[in-house]
C-alpha cells in the first residue's frame, strides 16, 4: 500500500469510527420500550477495534514520510504566509471611518509600506513554491510503499 492509498484510507477509517460511535451514542441510552436498531456493544466495540487500526495505520505513513518531514513542514508554514499575507490591510489614500462619513468628517489618509500588488506578488510566488513541494510530496506519497 502507499502513502496515498494509506492516506485515503485513513479517511475511510475515521469515517466507520464516526458511523459507529454514532450508533452507540445515539442508541444506548434511549426510552422504555423503543427498539434499538444497533447493538451498541457492538458498535462501540467496532469504533475501539477501528481506533486501533488507525493508530497502526497513522503509526506507518508517520515511519515512511521521515524523508520528507522537512517538505510537510515547509508547505505547512507557506499555506500560512499565505493566509497572513492575504489578510495584510494594504489600504491607501482616503478612507472613511467605518460608519460612513459623517457631517464634517474629513476622510482619514493611510499610507502602506506594502501595497496590494507587491503583496499579490509576495502571494502568488509562495504559491508557486508550494505547488512545487506539493508535486514533490505526491510524487513521494504515491511511489513510497508502508
Amino acid at each position: 500500500m502507499t502513502i496515498r492509498q494509506a492516506l485515503k484510507y485513513k479517511n475511510k477509517l475515521v469515517s466507520k469510527m464516526n458511523e459507529e460511535y454514532s450508533k452507540a451514542a445515539t442508541y444506548n441510552s434511549i426510552e422504555d420500550g423503543n427498539e434499538r436498531p444497533y447493538d451498541v456493544n457492538v458498535s462501540l466495540e467496532n469504533y475501539l477495534s477501528l481506533s486501533n487500526e488507525l493508530v497502526e495505520l497513522k503509526t506507518k505513513i508517520h515511519k515512511a514520510n521521515g524523508p520528507v518531514y522537512d517538505k510537510i513542514f515547509k508547505l505547512s508554514e507557506l499555506k500560512s504566509q499565505v493566509t497572513k499575507l492575504n489578510h495584510l490591510n494594504c489600504a491607501q489614500g482616503a478612507i472613511n471611518s467605518r460608519f460612513g462619513r459623517l457631517a464634517g468628517d474629513e476622510p482619514t489618509k493611510v499610507t502602506a509600506i506594502i501595497g496590494v500588488v507587491k503583496r499579490d506578488e509576495m502571494v502568488k510566488n509562495i504559491e508557486n513554491e508550494i505547488e512545487k513541494i506539493q508535486e514533490e510530496l505526491d510524487t513521494h506519497n504515491a511511489t513510497t510503499n508502508i
